[in-house]
């Protein structure tokens, strides 16, 4: 039972906040503009600045591990190859394979991750080092398959790879990680007034990240493309955290770093997914159904994955 009520503990309160938003929005509290408007400020500025404060702030040298980078790197690789050729195969609507893959492999490190990670040991813990080996690769591959499998692609060009490379180089969360370990590694010490003013806007960034999810839900969506939504669920959520979790703890991988991994491999679809689909020239319905789905049903398999992490002792 005190294994059950850690891991309810965990999550319950990451999606009740979710649950607020979702109400302010049909207490028309907030708006459409409203909630885009507020993601775009976790995005930019918020969540950048709490990876860069929890970065500085730690001693990098004993905190990086090239392993633990190297490891989220490769199974994340692995993942989506392995679903964009079973998917090539298998699936007989072409025009959206690209939206499939997308929305199984590319989950919410940023935004759920810090947000889980922060309510369990209340620092982002070693998401950080989970998304310098993620989210990069997230990108570039997102950009690959949606314009190869496009409903009008021709294959990747000029402008397509330069705005690739351009949106990497740009990432707001990239370039707040990279700026944290700059001044961990020359260990910059702050003047109080600065440390306090990046503080209070570091707090700012899970429960208004989690409000801008939950205000962003529209469940309606997800009755669109119901098998290919399924499918794509039972992948993201339970499929590849039951086949990589076993090989995470067998690797070695504890506490901060096996909850991230967890993270990693289970978060609900990331609502980046949808955007991306769009900008690319597919339709979206997939995308979206497949966000709300994961949203809704990570509620009760993250709860599931803590618990059998902690009774396993793995955290």
């Amino acid at each position: 039972m005190e294994n059950l009520i850690f891991s309810l503990n965990a999550t319950i309160p990451i999606f009740l906040v979710m649950v607020i938003g979702y109400i302010c929005k049909n207490l028309k509290l907030v708006d459409d503009s409203f909630v885009k408007t507020l993601n775009s400020f976790n995005y930019k500025v918020t969540l950048p600045v709490l990876l860069f404060k929890d970065i500085a702030e730690a001693d990098f040298y004993s905190v990086w591990d090239t392993k633990y980078v190297l490891f989220c790197f490769f199974i994340t690789l692995f993942c989506i190859c392995a679903i964009w050729l079973l998917t090539g195969i298998f699936y007989k609507d072409k025009a959206l394979i690209g939206e499939f893959v997308q929305a199984s492999y590319r989950g919410s490190a940023a935004v759920l991750g810090i947000a889980f990670i922060q309510n369990i040991y209340g620092t982002s813990g070693m998401a950080p080092l989970m998304i310098i080996g993620t989210v990069p690769l997230y990108n570039i591959a997102a950009v690959i398959v949606l314009s190869f499998t496009g409903p009008e692609s021709h294959g990747m060009s000029k402008d397509t790879i330069k705005k690739s490379i351009k949106g990497i180089l740009t990432n707001p969360i990239i370039i707040g990680i990279l700026l944290g370990m700059a001044v961990s590694l020359s260990r910059i010490t702050f003047p109080v007034i600065i440390t306090k003013t990046i503080g209070n806007i570091s707090v700012l960034a899970t429960p208004l990240a989690l409000i801008g999810l939950g205000a962003g839900f529209e469940g309606k969506k997800a009755l669109a493309k119901l098998k290919p939504t399924f499918v794509c669920s039972f992948i993201k959520l339970i499929l590849q955290p039951a086949i990589f979790l076993p090989l995470a703890a067998y690797m070695g991988f504890r506490e901060e770093k096996m909850v991230a991994i967890l993270i990693m491999l289970g978060a609900p679809t990331t609502v980046s997914c949808y955007i991306m689909a769009k900008n690319t020239g597919h339709e979206g319905v997939l995308t979206s159904s497949v966000v709300v789905s994961t949203t809704f049903l990570s509620s009760i398999t993250l709860t599931f994955w803590l618990y059998i992490l902690k009774i396993t002792g793995l955290i």
